[in-house]
């Protein structure tokens, strides 16, 4: 029995603090500099089970010290990492960061796993069946799609993170109960980037709670046909590495517990926020105790 079965990306994270972002041609010496490792659902579930649920992962590594490191640093969060596939000879998600403290930003290169992605058989249906949510980002498409079918059959609730609208991702909305998307994402779906008709396009394809994340802005979400909208955290930003996947980790616990939405949606605007004080993206994860003090836990 796992509260949370997680399918999609797991990487390697290299983030270093540069002053300004490097003009092209040029050397820039960077400050400080942290290896961790990163992915949307990874960070996810080490902050789901950091926070106290049971988490199973469900993706793919290379045959390369990268990958050694990845599935390293999920064992000891505590996540079951049974469903993490080895492609042999094959190259591990791996990504520099170049995070900028004095502009409140980072810029992310990446290069995907070169590893053929999971197929819908490679999926572990009674773990999945025996679980309370789904918790996947989409890219692995076909396994997505097929998993979150899985799932409401088997009324498991099923949580998408919508970084980049890629071909599929709608499909998967439509078999979600809740749909938060990246900005990046709302402006590629409504063109003009208006987050509110972002989330009123969502919900209409099937999402309970549909939400826009926003960066320093907060967030904007649908829910019984209310908008809940909220300005992010005020605290000194190092680095906005992670924040997204942590805000859905907040909307995936409540959701898991039986909260109110809004309640969701304030511990993930929270714990967001604490994760862009420190370098890298789970280094700020709040622990356990700092939720029971806010009253989340």
């Amino acid at each position: 029995m796992y509260d949370v079965y997680g399918l999609g990306q797991c990487s390697l994270d290299y983030v270093g603090i540069f002053d300004a972002y490097p003009s092209a041609d040029t050397k820039h010496e960077f400050h400080e500099m942290i290896i961790q490792g990163g992915g949307p659902v990874a960070t996810a579930l080490v902050a789901l089970s950091r926070w106290g649920l049971r988490c199973y992962f469900s993706g793919i590594i290379g045959d390369d010290v990268f990958g050694h490191s990845v599935r390293s640093s999920l064992i000891q969060e505590g996540v079951d990492t049974d469903g993490l596939i080895v492609r042999k000879g094959e190259s591990s998600q791996f990504a520099f960061i170049v995070a900028e403290p004095s502009m409140g930003r980072r810029t992310i290169f990446w290069r995907r796993p070169t590893g053929k992605p999971p197929g819908p058989k490679e999926i572990d249906i009674g773990r999945l069946e025996r679980s309370k949510a789904l918790h996947t980002d989409g890219l692995f498409i076909e396994a997505a799609l097929h998993a979150a079918t899985i799932a409401r059959h088997a009324g498991v609730r099923v949580v998408v993170d919508g970084g980049t609208l890629r071909e599929g991702v709608l499909e998967l909305a439509a078999l979600a109960d809740v749909f938060i998307a990246s900005e990046t994402f709302a402006r590629a779906l409504v063109g003009d980037g208006n987050p509110v008709e972002a989330c009123r396009r969502l919900s209409a394809l099937g999402p309970s709670l549909a939400g826009v994340t926003l960066g320093p802005r907060g967030y904007v979400a649908l829910y019984g046909g209310r908008v809940i909208q909220k300005t992010a955290q005020q605290v000194e930003v190092l680095d906005t590495t992670g924040c997204g996947d942590v805000f859905h980790a907040g909307v995936t616990y409540g959701l898991v517990r039986g909260w109110d939405p809004e309640k969701s949606l304030d511990l993930a605007n929270w714990a967001a926020a604490a994760v862009s004080t420190r370098l890298g993206g789970r280094a700020g994860i709040p622990s356990l105790t700092e939720l029971r003090a806010r009253g989340f836990a």
